[in-house]
């Protein structure tokens, strides 16, 4: 099963066991942070969208850590104007603990048991 999520006004697609590196959350390393699911997929059956409600994330903030350097260099021909300026992205990595459609199991199992109870009550 794999789960399409929003973190930071950007989606990821990610699967249990995978590791994503996202822009910096504001959680320490070792805590575990819960998204909503904004599309949920797999092999058996597509996800209706009042599945997704009971729907859950849950991932772990492995660490934080620095993006590769970038330089920005500003260049004006034919006068003495450069600027040279750059920044590192900070970023966290995060691990994929469980993705869960909690909301696919609860309203299917009240419809076995109905169906059960009326294939009972027939005979």
């Amino acid at each position: 099963m794999y789960a399409v999520i929003d973190i930071g006004g950007k989606q990821y697609k990610v699967e249990k066991g995978d590791e994503v590196i996202v822009d910096r959350l504001d959680l320490a390393e070792g805590k575990s942070v819960t998204f909503n699911p904004v599309l949920l997929g797999g092999e058996s059956k597509a996800v209706t969208p009042a599945e997704l409600k009971g729907a859950k994330v849950k991932a772990k903030v492995e660490e934080h850590l620095l993006g590769d350097k970038i330089r920005v260099f500003k260049y004006k021909p034919k006068t003495t104007y450069r600027k040279t300026r750059g920044h590192r992205s900070r970023l966290s990595r995060l691990s994929i603990q469980s993705i869960t459609a909690a909301g696919a199991k609860k309203k299917a199992e009240p419809k076995a048991e109905a169906d059960q109870d009326a294939a009972a009550a027939a005979e």
